[in-house]
């Protein structure tokens, strides 16, 4: 990270079964992305809005949201969406069975149309499906946990099986989203953050968070679909660049996979599979990868830097109970756990 820094946020983690709190320092460098970014979550935290807590720590496999609830989660949401009355049946039951391929990874085809469900269901920001005009707020509710549990699954899953075979290479990350945030458009100076070579995330890295023009970007696309797909034979259809963001950010709490040869060859069939589909690798405006705004100061927070002390007292501090800025700040004093949970945030899409 650059020397210039715009702030230092302050996450306070908390351990909900003894209230003790853990506070994570974040440094924010200072370039075109960053100071938009730091500008948009300076807003979100005056106006309070809503800290997504059921979509937060993703690839913990030791955490409450395991493979069993969040595959309860999918069936529950389906039957709503079934009975919503819109015209739109999904015919797919999900077991913790049938959601793992026979390697033990995810059963990609599966979670692939459980994806292309929510596409057809939601559109995209700037074509919003006729089906999800006609819902009322709560059948809108369902189908967005389509889209946020598929992903949660399939992290889940990568990191269960990493637990097993490989546990340094699990994938843990923190996804710092919030309902309704306000939306920025990129230009041309952001994109310089972007590029293939990003798709390598360091521990404690903070990246401005998912694409808000809803849909797969290119690299999800390979990973889900495979060296030898081609466009015209997508099950996702949605397929796009990023053009906005949001005070929204991920921070990084896995290990860099970027010097290992594995990595530099999946790159390299990256490079091929994009190349084949018509596009130019080194495009950044196909904004591939993650633009990262800031560091986590692993030290100050941890007092260390290896992983394997830091993600131990992750898992016993998995809510986020305060962001702190400069400028503003706000505490987020609620749990997805409360059995009101999904009003509350049914309330926050209303607002």
């Amino acid at each position: 990270m650059t020397k210039s820094l715009l702030d230092t946020i302050e996450i306070v983690l908390r351990n909900r079964d003894t209230d003790h709190l853990l506070t994570v320092y974040i440094d924010v460098a200072d370039n075109s992305l960053s100071r938009k970014w730091l500008v948009a979550l300076n807003g979100i935290l005056v106006d309070r809005l809503h800290l997504e807590k059921n979509y937060c720590w993703l690839g913990f496999p030791d955490g409450p949201r395991n493979g069993n609830y969040l595959i309860d989660q999918i069936n529950h949401s389906i039957s709503a969406i079934n009975l919503a009355g819109l015209g739109y049946q999904i015919n797919e039951y999900f077991s913790l069975e049938n959601s793992v391929d026979v390697n033990g990874g995810v059963n990609h085809r599966k979670f692939n149309l459980l994806h292309r469900y929510f596409e057809d269901l939601q559109g995209t920001s700037t074509n919003i499906s006729a089906y999800y005009w006609s819902a009322d707020t709560t059948t809108r509710w369902h189908i967005r946990q389509l889209n946020l549990l598929c992903h949660e699954f399939e992290s889940w899953q990568l990191s269960w099986r990493k637990k097993l075979t490989a546990p340094e290479w699990m994938r843990p990350s923190q996804l710092m989203c919030w309902l309704q945030a306000p939306r920025f458009e990129l230009d041309e100076s952001d994109y310089e953050l972007f590029g293939i070579e990003t798709l390598n995330r360091s521990l404690g890295g903070v990246y401005v968070g998912v694409n808000k023009a809803v849909g797969k970007h290119h690299w999800e696309v390979f990973q889900d679909e495979g060296h030898a797909s081609r466009l015209a034979e997508l099950t996702t259809t949605t397929l796009s660049s990023q053009s906005e963001a949001a005070g929204d950010f991920d921070i990084e709490w896995a290990k860099d996979p970027g010097a290992y040869e594995w990595q530099r060859r999946k790159l390299t069939e990256f490079r091929e599979w994009l190349t084949a589909n018509g596009f130019d690798p080194e495009d950044k405006t196909l904004t591939i990868g993650h633009p990262r705004v800031a560091q986590v100061d692993l030290e100050r927070s941890f007092g260390t830097e290896d992983y394997r002390l830091i993600w131990p007292r992750l898992n016993t501090h998995l809510d986020v109970y305060q962001v702190k800025t400069s400028r503003a700040q706000a505490q987020y004093d609620y749990s997805w756990q409360d059995a009101d949970y999904m009003q509350q945030q049914i309330l926050a899409l209303k607002g």
